[in-house]
């Protein structure tokens, strides 16, 4: 833990009684929600935190072989061991089922149905219970039988084919990122279901799809997009992006470092620091497209001024200059670095009996108390006591209307701002929540800007759908006035400042409690409020940079000083994870004030995102120094497994045998010797070349869906490469009705958009009303909100204090 301790007797969750019957990326959900449940003394570190029940056959889970994965998936969790399959322990079960808030689990259709533990079995034991089903493809659907790993999952979501570089071979996602999508947006869906039972009484089952939920929150190409993207066309690329532009990396003196130049003012600082070449002087290289044009003229040109100077000073430099800059670090650097040790987002820590080592802490910080690792992951059946009494929960909200939204009732006040102030007030706004997007035309939200247009693009209508636009200067007494205002009246605040931003508006947490007790005041940045880092500016690509992320994400084959060996530039991960990692904590203090009868602090880093994803990695680099790296395509310890060439043009699959069992299958499928010796991990490891050459030439003989239809036959898991446009046509997301249609009399066109987080029983899908204009609602919201009548809106408004959308004007 870290962070200055506010006496608070309970993180936001305390009481919530869980039981995780889950595997794999599933098992996270549980430990996230873990660390934001009870914390009855902060000074004992012993404490277990949430009531999470991790039910484990006799020896314990098949997950324990990953010792690091499973001690890091299962922290602060209790551990009872039942036979499922005998009548005694489905019995057992079912009691502990009786008394349970929320059960998670990860069986397929035809598992529930064998063990009779169903959502309907279940909710004939206890009707109030909240079934979360976490599977790789979703429990309907015609490949809901299908079997995913995070590499088949990255090739089905549209995660590979943006990642490598053009005209070769696609390049992987480091391990853990796709994982953790999965469990975060897992923790979310259960949040929103478990608030619509406190209001109703009654349960839900959630159908959680984890390729929808890579399809729809790791960088979802039909969702909210990075400013860069103003640099590239609108029509997706068949082959992988030149993305080396977007985010461009430089060799310096003894590393490398990566820029991201954005707004206008950053390109200007940055022509200032090239001693203002002539050549670069139009006014028109104030924007990304004319900037991402002349990238062979201009980038030789930092190249050349970054060339003998180190990483710090680089980036101490470009932060004196407001540009954005950041070291390129490894694994290894990564844990050595002060930042982290200072706030806390690394520690030394037991993870299970007798294993050590520096992992992360956890997500977000809670009134200044780290709501992460407390206990660690427990042995098979070292606890089997049952639950307590819940604790009474009223959530302060009205009765919920017959096919509402959960959060209909909840005001929020969203000041947050591209991508990821976006992406998280959406979540809210399209479970129902009154979500005012609060601007500023003077500081317009950067998103506005990703498009030509007045003030409107694909990007900002799906990031602000739902929302109600409110102009407002934060920054006159006036304006701050009627914030103030508006915040008696909400449950929470989000803001994504550079940290002090709030408090130097006069909206710090302490200063809206004293308007609103009850209020809760989310602040998140990219490296956080604390630490030698805080006044970095930050971007997803920055962070990626600083966490070790990039150095992972790069292909192991090429000169490690070569830029374009990084091949992470296309997306702007974790913007997208860390606003749904923000969203749960804010969602779990609205909960937690039930029992507390206050608010709370919410401190997010984005890079505690990164860095959790990546929490197997630095625990090896903290136990064995020096030994982690790209990996690329060739997965530790799975052989074959990787990226294979397909019939077509630039057509690829994913392939993965992760035990010895799915060895024979593969073998028998595609005529692979199935020699004695091939028979154990260790023996295809060792001649692990020869295999994935032959199951290559087998795989170029058919297409990317055939193969993945004869493999998948046979329980071996495989997926061809999807691209972005063809999400729209895939068979299961077809057929699960994953994106519905989004309008905008703004925008030229109709644009696809995700439908929901999961499917829900009784949950509705989202509405689907058009993102706001600048100001669009302003009038509307001083009326019913704060009871302004017409004249003083008309004096604000000729005073600058508020404004309006005047469809007439540039922005209209």
């Amino acid at each position: 833990m870290s962070g200055t301790s506010i006496q608070h007797d309970v993180l936001p969750l305390a009481g919530l009684r869980i039981i995780d019957l889950a595997d794999g990326a599933a098992e996270g959900c549980g430990r996230y929600l873990a660390d934001l449940a009870d914390l009855a003394d902060l000074a004992d570190l012993a404490d277990l935190g949430a009531d999470v029940l991790r039910v484990e056959p006799a020896g314990g889970s098949p997950g324990r072989a990953d010792r690091l994965g499973f001690a890091l998936r299962n922290a602060n969790k209790r551990s009872t061991v039942l036979d499922l399959g005998s009548g005694a322990g489905r019995q057992r079960l079912l009691e502990e089922a009786r008394h349970a808030d929320v059960l998670v689990e990860s069986f397929t259709h035809d598992e529930a149905a064998a063990l009779g533990l169903t959502p309907d079995d279940l909710a004939t034991v206890n009707p109030e219970l909240v079934v979360v089903s976490v599977t790789g493809f979703g429990r309907t659907g015609p490949y809901r039988d299908r079997v995913a790993t995070e590499d088949v999952l990255a090739a089905a979501g549209g995660v590979l084919c943006r990642s490598g570089r053009p005209g070769g071979t696609p390049l992987l996602p480091p391990a853990g990122l796709v994982d953790q999508l999965v469990a975060v947006h897992a923790a979310w869906a259960t949040l929103v279901a478990y608030v619509k039972r406190l209001r109703t009484g009654a349960g839900e089952h959630v159908d959680v799809s984890a390729l929808e939920a890579v399809v729809h929150g790791f960088d979802p190409a039909f969702g909210a997009q990075g400013t860069a993207a103003a640099g590239r066309a609108e029509t997706f690329p068949r082959d992988r992006p030149d993305a080396a532009n977007f985010y461009p990396v430089f060799p310096c003196a003894d590393g490398s470092v990566r820029i991201c130049l954005l707004a206008a003012r950053q390109w200007r600082a940055m022509f200032a620091w090239l001693g203002e070449p002539e050549e670069f002087a139009d006014p028109r290289f104030d924007a990304i497209p004319a900037r991402f044009a002349a990238s062979d003229r201009l980038n030789p040109l930092i190249a050349e001024l970054f060339a003998g100077s180190t990483r710090d000073e680089l980036v101490a430099e470009g932060t004196a200059r407001g540009i954005p800059v950041a070291g390129m670090l490894s694994p290894d650097e990564v844990l050595g670095a002060e930042h982290f040790r200072e706030t806390g987002s690394l520690v030394e820590t037991e993870l299970a009996d007798g294993l050590r080592a520096i992992v992360p802490s956890g997500y977000v910080t809670v009134d200044g108390v780290r709501a992460g690792l407390r206990t660690p992951a427990p042995g098979p059946g070292t606890d089997a006591g049952g639950f307590g009494e819940a604790p009474p929960r009223d959530l302060g909200l009205p009765p919920l209307p017959a096919g509402a939204g959960p959060l209909t009732g909840v005001r929020v006040l969203d000041l947050g701002i591209i991508v990821f102030g976006a992406e998280l007030g959406r979540v809210f706004a399209d479970q129902g929540a009154d979500v005012i997007k609060v601007e500023n035309s003077a500081y317009p939200d950067g998103l506005r800007q990703t498009r030509k247009g007045g003030g409107m693009n694909p990007s900002f209508a799906w990031g602000q759908r739902n929302k109600r636009g409110l102009g407002l200067d934060l920054r006159s007494p006036e304006g701050g006035r009627l914030f103030r205002e508006l915040v008696a009246t909400a449950d929470v605040v989000l803001a994504n400042f550079k940290p002090g931003t709030l408090e130097s508006l006069g909206f710090s947490r302490a200063e809206l409690a004293a308007v609103n007790p009850r209020i809760v005041v989310s602040d998140s940045s990219a490296f956080g409020a604390r630490g030698p880092w805080r006044k970095r500016m930050g971007y997803g690509p920055l962070v990626r940079a600083s966490c070790g992320l990039s150095a992972l994400w790069r292909d192991p084959a090429a000169d490690p000083a070569d830029p374009a060996a990084f091949c992470d530039g296309s997306t702007v991960y974790p913007d997208h994870v860390a606003a749904h990692v923000t969203a749960v904590a804010v969602l779990a203090a609205v909960i937690g004030r039930a029992r507390t009868g206050r608010g709370g602090a919410v401190d997010t880093a984005q890079a505690d995102a990164a860095l959790v994803a990546l929490g197997p990695v630095l625990a090896r680099s903290s136990l064995r120094p020096g030994t982690e790296s790209a990996e690329g395509n060739a997965r530790r310890g799975a052989a074959p497994s990787g990226v294979f060439p397909c019939a077509g043009d630039d057509e690829w699959c994913v392939i993965t045998v992760r035990d010895d069992e799915t060895w024979p299958r593969l073998a028998s499928a595609t005529g692979l010797p199935d020699d004695p010796d091939l028979r154990t991990a260790e023996g295809r490891l060792t001649r692990r070349g020869e295999i994935e050459e032959a199951l290559a030439r087998w795989t170029a003989g058919h297409s990317p869906d055939k193969v993945a239809e004869i493999l998948q036959g046979v329980g071996v898991p495989a997926a061809g490469m999807l691209r972005l446009p063809d999400e729209l046509t895939d068979p299961q997301l077809v057929a699960r009705d994953a994106f519905h249609t989004l309008e905008h009399e703004q925008l030229s066109a109709a644009v696809p958009t995700g439908a929901r987080i999961a499917r829900f029983s009784t949950v509705p899908d989202p509405e689907l009303r058009p993102a706001p204009m600048p100001g669009e609602h302003t009038r509307r919201i001083c009326a019913e909100v704060l009871g302004l009548p017409d004249p003083v809106v008309d004096e604000l408004v000729e005073a600058g204090v508020l404004q309006v959308h005047d469809p007439g004007s540039a922005n209209g």
